[in-house]
């Protein structure tokens, strides 16, 4: 009986693919029944999925960060390369930030998360699969079609995560480090109020709709839309409504931030209302700025005045939870 296959698509310039690509090649020459296909930019990906799609894999695993993965996502979701039958997804942690990756279980070594997902392959799959909603972004400034992916920040945090990859991540530090030295840098601009150009920079004005409940316009310090269930601050977000978009906002006023960073560490955000903390779960939301941006999995969209930014539930997927 022949032993199932595992196609995996390596992006060798991901952060954590500097040093380990090398192992995983080593690793995937010694198992023929790996598939391994590298892509160096995203337009490369819809050649990789059509070449995957022909050996049928029973797991598609991506070796890349956050922006690797949603490329994927994206080109299974608009591609059909797969027909109606999309193999599991598996995600090796091998980028800056990893959040999809462990939110699926998977952290360290990724030759050792290859290692595991190939036993997870041999001894069979079924018990390992969850299932996980999608997020579909489209509009905004150019008018995107739609991309997939699972944790999308805006506002403040999108400033942020800019400023860390952009100031931070540069000075060739750990990554403990850099996260550090940005969480400083967030507490002096957004707690203190301090104004320098090392620091990032105010948010904008920022209104955002929330399925047909009226837009919630305002300055965000923190705004993020997300399907993962392992979120930065805290395991579980209590949300209001039944949707399977799960948005966090925070105003950006020093006292609703403290509010909701404490809530956070106890397990109480959305379980209390909490003035200038919004929390709710949408099968739709609007996000629309002059010029705004927010980043999905890693990639940076803009929303304009008039031309928001849609966010809708993609068709769920099957991914294999790596064990820890």
């Amino acid at each position: 009986m022949a032993r199932p296959r595992i196609a995996l698509i390596s992006n060798p310039k991901s952060t954590g693919n500097l040093a380990q690509l090398p192992l995983i090649r080593a690793f995937c020459a010694d198992h023929p029944n790996i598939f391994h296909y590298e892509v160096e930019a995203a337009d490369q990906i819809g050649e990789a999925m059509r070449t995957i799609a022909r050996i049928e894999p029973a797991v598609l695993a991506i070796n890349g960060g956050d922006g690797t993965v949603q490329a994927v996502l994206t080109e299974l979701h608009n591609g059909g390369h797969f027909g109606s039958a999309a193999p599991p997804v598996a995600v090796l942690p091998s980028g800056k930030t990893n959040l999809i990756a462990l939110d699926l279980g998977a952290r360290g070594d990724p030759v050792e998360a290859l290692e595991k997902l190939l036993a997870i392959a041999q001894a069979g799959l079924a018990p390992h699969l969850v299932a996980r909603e999608l997020i579909s972004l489209s509009g905004g400034e150019t008018g995107i079609t739609p991309v997939i992916g699972m944790f999308l920040g805006g506002a403040g945090l999108a400033d942020i995560m800019l400023y860390c990859r952009e100031r931070v991540y540069p000075l060739g530090l750990p990554n403990s480090i850099s996260h550090f030295i940005t969480a400083v840098a967030v507490v002096l601009r957004q707690v203190f109020g301090l104004r320098a150009s090392f620091l990032p920079p105010e948010p904008s004005m920022l209104s955002v709709q929330v399925r047909r409940d009226g837009a919630i316009t305002g300055r965000f310090a923190f705004l993020f839309v997300t399907t993962l269930e392992k979120l930065l601050l805290s395991g579980e977000v209590s949300s209001h409504g039944n949707g399977p978009l799960k948005f966090v906002a925070v105003e950006q006023k020093p006292v609703s931030m403290l509010r909701a960073f404490f809530a956070s560490l106890v397990g109480r955000l959305g379980r209390t209302k909490l003035d200038g903390v919004h929390v709710e779960e949408a099968d739709e939301i609007a996000i629309e700025g002059d010029a705004s941006q927010v980043i999905l999995d890693g990639e940076t969209f803009r929303a304009g005045v008039g031309k928001p930014i849609l966010l809708r539930p993609a068709q769920p997927l099957s991914f294999v939870r790596i064990a820890a």
